[in-house]
């Protein structure tokens, strides 16, 4: 920022000074791309508030030098930002960014792992108030010293850090629905002047609004919406809708307490075990209610990846619950009757945990079968290969044969475990014939025929034993064995397809073989068809005819060896039979010293 007092053409509509006693300037600021600009590049793309803190922090500190509106050296010294302070428009920034700082010290409290304590909620509500009261005097200077556009914009700001105080309070939610439907009012009429970026950016405010309003008709009465449904209205993403999805989470973990203490023990595989510990039965509701989720009646609808992400937040809650299990039984002492509860409900949960593991493994290996189905990603162009899933399958064998040990490691077996422990064998050989087949695949890309058409037999033997062991189980396997059907039909169709190449190729390469073989020639100058060099005599083309696409033949290249002339090799046999004169009177004698004198 420059270090000069003058606003630029940009932020002032009336290029003229503000010193000017002939006509007052009207600042205008686009708040909305200013914020969303400052939150995406600085933390809030990925939801960190200290960061961004941090950026507005720096922002004032550079504004209020670049001001000369520092608040003395030593001692500090307020001075309040009036109607006659305002002659640039930075002091409406200097405002805009001390509620931005306020909000997002706010949500950084709201986030903490743990949740705000009433201690650091105090504080919290302290720094939205704070937000309310700089939004508030921004609102009330720009309908003064700015254009309409950004009086309206500010007006909407001031509304929604309104709406966020008394959200965040619990209390007097009609006048927080009002706060919230007077922002929306607004930035639907802003969306529908301007430019193409700022119509696009009120669009998605006016959608982020609409979970916190909905919200706030909930809490009024006037919805008949079901605390469950909730979690519904919170899938956009968005720094609007972190208040209201730190919200929700608090609703639904208090109506997750309220059924917790309903909840005494936990049935599995006909085992009912104990559940003493209220955060354990807390994390084991908020697993089971995501579950529903995933086996609803909207579960077909629901696109792969917002599954993926259920599956996390199950793992997340099965995690935490084994988590407190075990802390338990860390402080559980010599109680034998607490430990083997705790040890069999420790067994439970991670038997449940197994299972969803399978289920997202499945539902890997479902999204990876489309996408081999068309060959190619439709996102990054990405080319999916056979090889990822046998790697899926092997994970998936893994899972099944971790789970089934888990299952048949007690004592006392219930006839539901012994059943449990058979359908996992039965899906041991299905993933393996599912694996097996995949294999085939790959040796059927890399050309080798013979491997491929022996491994799709064993791929059907193997999925007509997991067949008949299915059909054999008390149980709703209806898609195992619709699978497994498919599976064989693909063994026996993709078998002679599988023998029919080999032969084509087998043919193929006897007859390329006896081809090579006739043309061979020990001196490399005959050849079917002559380059354009060996027949310079003959008037014919060596481009050959026009309407068939070939090489033209001009001459061999790289050219062939050709046999040459040398000097003979000359051996000197007298050589070994010449005795030459001997030469040592001609060598130079070594003169030796005294010693050598004496000693001869």
């Amino acid at each position: 920022m420059g270090k000069d007092n003058h606003p630029s053409a940009m932020e002032i509509d009336d290029p003229k000074s503000a010193n000017s006693d002939q006509i007052v300037p009207k600042f205008s600021i686009n708040v909305l791309q200013l914020l969303k600009s400052a939150q995406m590049q600085h933390g809030l793309r990925h939801g960190d508030y200290t960061r961004y803190r941090r950026y507005c922090t720096a922002r004032l500190r550079r504004l209020y030098k670049s001001l000369k509106f520092t608040h003395g050296r030593g001692k500090y010294s307020k001075r309040n930002i009036t109607e006659s302070t305002v002659t640039d428009v930075r002091f409406l920034h200097v405002l805009l960014y001390s509620a931005e700082r306020a909000w997002s010290h706010a949500m950084e409290k709201r986030q903490l792992p743990d949740g705000p304590n009433a201690r650091q909620r105090i504080y919290l509500i302290g720094r939205l108030r704070k937000a309310v009261k700089w939004a508030t005097l921004f609102s009330k200077l720009c309908a003064i010293k700015a254009d309409s556009r950004t009086s309206l914009e500010a007006e909407a700001y001031s509304s929604y850090m309104k709406g966020n105080l008394l959200f965040e309070q619990d209390q007097n939610w009609d006048v927080a629905l009002m706060s919230f439907k007077s922002a929306r009012a607004v930035y639907e009429e802003l969306g529908k002047y301007g430019d193409l970026d700022n119509q696009v950016l009120c669009r998605e405010r006016v959608e982020e609004l609409e979970p916190s309003i909905r919200y706030c008709l909930h809490k009024v009465g006037q919805s008949n919406l079901q605390t469950s449904e909730l979690l519904n209205i919170g899938d956009m993403e968005g720094p609007a809708l972190d208040l209201f999805k730190a919200k929700l989470e608090a609703v639904m973990a208090e109506a997750r307490s309220q059924q917790a203490a309903s909840m005494t023990e936990l049935n599995w595989l006909g085992h009912r075990f104990p559940v003493s510990n209220a955060k354990t039965r807390v994390a084991i509701l908020k697993a089971q209610e995501l579950e529903k989720d995933l086996h609803g009646s909207s579960a077909d609808s629901t696109p792969s990846d917002k599954k993926l992400v259920i599956f996390d937040k199950i793992f997340s809650a099965y995690h935490e619950a084994r988590g407190y299990i075990r802390a338990d039984l860390a402080t559980a002492g010599n109680a034998e009757n607490v430990k083997d509860d705790l040890h069999g409900l420790d067994k439970a949960v991670s038997a449940m945990l197994g299972e969803r593991t399978i289920e997202r493994n499945l539902l890997l290996v479902k999204v990876a079968k489309s996408k081999l189905a068309r060959r190619r990603d439709d996102k990054n162009d990405k080319v999916t290969k056979p090889e990822e899933l046998v790697r899926l399958y092997d994970l998936l064998l893994q899972n099944t044969a971790d789970l089934s040990d888990l299952v048949s490691s007690g004592r006392d077996k219930k006839p539901e475990e012994v059943s449990f422990a058979d359908e996992c064998a039965c899906k041991t050989l299905a993933f393996r014939a599912e694996r097996c087949f995949y294999v085939a695949k790959s040796y059927s890309v890399a050309g080798k025929r013979a491997e491929a058409y022996a491994l799709y037999h064993h791929v059907r033997n193997l999925a007509e034993d997991a067949l008949r062991k299915f059909k054999s189980l008390n149980g709703d396997y209806k898609n195992m064995i619709k699978d497994l059907e498919e599976l064989c039909k693909q063994c026996r169709s993709n078998s002679c397809i599988e023998h029919a190449l080999g032969i084509m190729e087998e043919n193929k390469d006897q007859e390329n073989i006896s081809e090579r073989i006739s043309n061979i020639s020990l001196t490399g100058a005959e050849r079917l068809e002559k380059f354009l060099l060996d027949k310079l005599d003959v008037y014919e083309s060596a481009v050959g005819d026009s309407n068939v696409k070939c090489a033209p033949r001009i001459a061999s290249f790289p050219p062939p060896f050709q046999a040459i002339s040398r000097t003979p090799i000359v051996l000197d046999l007298a050589y070994n039979n010449i005795e030459f004169p001997s030469l040592e009177s001609r060598m130079k004698k070594q003169k030796g010293g005294f010693m050598s004198r004496i000693w001869g």
